[in-house]
């Protein structure tokens, strides 16, 4: 194949190759979501690190942008059965998410109307909400059930003592709330790009592994870290073999929503001087020679899959097509018309405020970040999302597996695999000094790149507007 004629010649990326490039030379025609580039102009203006360190910034948070957002709550898998619960916790805030009995979900502010106690602690299974102080019980949907000594509390009896209720919605297997009632749809309020995962279909997924950790920095700072890939460079070189971490592309849509899509199976720009076989072997090495927990399958070096042995982009033709094979085989489903970049990139989207559900075909990882303590710990969430074999229902989650404090990402290798784990564990060994280093300032200024942390500067600027209060706009 003759060497790729570049369609981008522009001083704000990456010399060589770009991800808009290697589309135009994919086996299959890539759709047009993935094609078109998105773009805002956001300026250079430097972020002041109050905004991560600063109890006073976090209580900005609480009462102008976390009730007025849509939020990631749960997942379908997470309580498919009638009286299934769960506890949705985001700063001081406790919520009750309970299926009901045809089928519909109904969420709560968790706490009883009596003395204030937390009627659940825990999410599972519930007949009725009974509080464990005083037995105050609530029924499943939200009415009033029974009022013990119901002598001692007859100026309530024309009272509507419901639960107060929050506004529903689902999405691709998602279950979302928000406290504002006014709030548009999720679809209207995210805006565009929220089309791009329709073909996608998570809500055929269920979640295959499910891994907690508290970060000991805030909660903004650590979702960054995974905003852009040009890190990868320093914190992790074991990848470049087989990622493009510098040509990674950056579209911003709208004030809700970006993505990330970092190429895959081709050599970092950073490294020169290596063959198409030095890729698939290097991936392989890296799975373990291959790992179904993660984004991609190794292939064997020695099959190149018809593909013709001097293409510049060899490596990255055959491991999607590994990736359909396997793929296809694990769960039954037809990949064979899928574009390479679905099958093998990461497709890292950013639903603000706080987290990442990838795109593709391929197994997706969702990541969730919370504030937890105070200004200077969040708790991570990852899942990863497996395709249901073809025909059958998505089964029931697993729970959230907690890793003790001070254990690494590698203490859950078990789930998620030790390749994927490791990459976590990269990120974290820097996040702390992250946040104590904007503690130590001096200059109060945080300086971003023009394109490459765009999402970043995109995300508070959209934070911006909630605590001036330009946002939310309502229905």
């Amino acid at each position: 194949m003759a060497d790729i004629d570049p369609q981008i010649d522009r001083s704000d990326r990456c010399p060589g190759i770009t991800y808009t490039d290697m589309l135009a030379v994919d086996t299959r025609p890539a759709p047009d979501y993935l094609v078109m580039e998105s773009t805002q102009e956001l300026g250079d203006e430097p972020l002041d690190p109050d905004r991560y360190t600063s109890p006073a910034f976090m209580a900005l948070e609480d009462e102008k942008m976390w009730p007025n957002v849509w939020q990631f709550a749960a997942r379908e898998e997470d309580m498919p059965d009638p009286g299934d619960t769960v506890v949705y916790e985001i700063g001081d805030k406790s919520f009750l998410l309970i299926r009901q009995p045809d089928g519909g979900v109904r969420a709560f502010y968790n706490v009883c109307l009596h003395r204030g106690r937390k009627l659940r602690l825990e999410s599972g299974r519930a007949i009725n909400l009974r509080c464990p102080f005083h037995g105050f019980t609530w029924n499943n949907d939200g009415s009033l059930k029974e009022i013990p000594c119901a002598w001692d509390f007859k100026h309530l009896e024309d009272k509507d003592l419901s639960l107060p209720e929050l506004k529903v919605e689902r999405w691709q297997g998602f279950i979302l709330i928000t406290e504002n009632h006014d709030l548009p749809g999720f679809r209207e309020w995210i805006g565009p790009g929220v089309e791009h995962y329709d073909n996608w279909r998570l809500d055929e997924c269920t979640t295959g592994a499910w891994v907690a950790k508290v970060v000991p920095a805030n909660w903004k700072a650590v979702s960054e870290a995974f905003m852009e890939a040009w890190h990868s460079v320093v914190t992790h070189p074991q990848i470049l073999p087989f990622t493009a971490d510098a040509n990674t592309r950056y579209d911003l849509y709208g004030d809700h929503m970006n993505r990330a899509i970092t190429p895959n199976g081709t050599l970092s720009p950073h490294l020169k001087g290596k063959d198409q076989l030095y890729v698939i072997n290097k991936l392989a090495e890296f799975l373990g020679a291959g790992d179904g927990r993660g984004r991609r399958n190794a292939a064997e070096p020695t099959d190149l899959m018809g593909f013709n042995a001097d293409d510049p982009l060899l490596a990255r033709k055959v491991l999607a097509q590994a990736n359909r094979e396997g793929f296809a085989a694990m769960n039954g489903h037809d990949y064979s018309q899928a574009s390479d970049s679905e099958m093998l990139d990461n497709l890292t989207y950013n639903i603000f405020p706080n987290w990442s559900p990838w795109g593709g075909f391929v197994p997706n990882i969702v990541y969730r970040w919370r504030p937890w303590q105070d200004a200077d710990h969040c708790l991570m969430e990852v899942r990863i999302l497996m395709r249901a074999q073809k025909g059958e229902k998505p089964a029931r989650g697993p729970e959230m597996f907690m890793i003790p404090d001070g254990e690494p990402f590698t203490y859950a290798s078990h789930l998620i695999g030790a390749a994927l784990a490791g990459v976590f564990d990269q990120d974290m060994e820097n996040l702390p000094h992250v946040q104590a280093g904007m503690k130590a300032s001096k200059n109060k200024r945080l300086e971003l790149g023009h394109y490459q942390e765009t999402r970043i500067r995109q995300f508070h600027k959209t934070m911006d507007k909630y605590i001036s209060g330009e946002l939310p706009k309502t229905a």
